[in-house]
């Protein structure tokens, strides 16, 4: 059931997050069914950045149930290639229906290499599988002419600074170097830099979206929880926890920027009132956020089809809530977060 009311251009800011990312697929296919949502941008982060150029792809190539029909297709050959792939869940894990790869041997093992085994020493063993996959999905000619600004995140290894990628400048290598961890992979050389992923420098980065877009409503989707309660205790989840505070760090750093513009910023001047009119908006979901680290590289097509349902309620319930606030007011407090510095 769609909801009725005017249209409205909005922003996408999409999080990476490995196979999580297949939740922010599920957000994007109940958002597309709404006549009324045009989309202006999408910024995107490994998964997410993915998720971004899957679906301004097929939105060019087919309007909104392209995008739809593209994502769906991504995910599914995701799916396919990973069909045989040595992380599996435990034959425990499947009776009981948990979604994780905690007691697999060989995530294990993986899990204790990748702590001191550099992905140099694989040689070749360290391709990225997604590559041919990119290639096969996207029609990268076709970005450059489409209608939806695209904005990709990449980190330069050399200098620690991002690098945002702009439709004619996205291609595959540039996706895989979003999503390059540098424990897992060897880094991916653009223009003769080196770049590790998008998620230390802007995960997502929102900037562009403000600057270069005209709408002025921006909707996070969010997979790295910003709080998660009580104290880490063992290796496994202090690391999770790390990466979560560290990939979630700059996406705050930007939005406080953004709330303290808000406030400051000459409403008479274009670049003022860009920002002083800015509105954020976030999806996100609570049981995503109790999934395991380690599910993150699940890859059956069961879970991205869970992931995806979750993430199509989520959508469902923030349209239900605040479809008619997008193009009005904020539903996400960024001045909040300027009394928590």
């Amino acid at each position: 059931m769609t909801i009725d009311r005017s249209p409205v251009l909005v922003d996408l800011a999409l999080q990476g997050g490995g196979a999580h990312g297949a939740f922010s697929w599920g957000v994007l296919d109940r958002l597309l069914e709404e006549p009324w949502f045009e989309i202006d941008g999408v910024s995107g982060t490994s998964a997410g950045a993915m998720n971004a150029a899957v679906l301004v792809d097929g939105y060019a190539a087919g309007g909104p149930e392209g995008a739809r029909a593209a994502l769906e297709r991504f995910w599914s050959s995701v799916s396919d290639a990973a069909r045989f792939s040595p992380f599996q869940r435990t034959p425990l894990d499947l009776l009981l229906g948990r979604w994780t790869l905690d007691n697999s041997p060989l995530y294990l093992v993986m899990d204790l290499l990748a702590r001191v085994v550099s992905p140099y020493d694989l040689g070749s063993a360290g391709g990225n599988p997604l590559s041919t996959i990119l290639a096969r999905q996207i029609d990268f000619d076709r970005l450059v002419r489409a209608p939806i600004k695209l904005f990709v995140t990449a980190t330069n290894v050399r200098t620690g600074q991002g690098r945002v990628f702009r439709n004619a400048e996205v291609t595959p290598e540039v996706l895989l170097a979003s999503a390059c961890l540098p424990t897992m992979f060897q880094s991916v050389e653009i223009d003769g830099e080196a770049y590790w992923d998008g998620g230390y420098s802007g995960n997502p980065t929102i900037t562009p979206l403000v600057r270069e877009c005209r709408s002025h409503d921006t909707i996070i989707v969010q997979i790295n929880p910003v709080e998660r309660p009580g104290t880490p205790r063992s290796v496994r989840d202090i690391l999770n926890r790390l990466n979560e505070v560290s990939f979630n760090a700059v996406l705050l750093k930007e939005l406080r920027m953004i709330a303290l513009l808000r406030q400051v910023a000459d409403p008479g001047s274009s670049e003022g009132a860009q920002w002083a009119g800015m509105r954020i908006h976030r999806i996100a979901s609570e049981e995503l956020n109790a999934l395991s680290a380690s599910s993150k590289l699940l890859t059956e097509w069961s879970f991205f089809c869970k992931l995806r349902d979750l993430g199509r309620a989520a959508a469902e319930a923030f349209l239900i809530a605040h479809a008619h606030d997008l193009g009005a007011r904020s539903t996400y407090d960024l001045d909040a977060l300027l009394t928590k510095v």
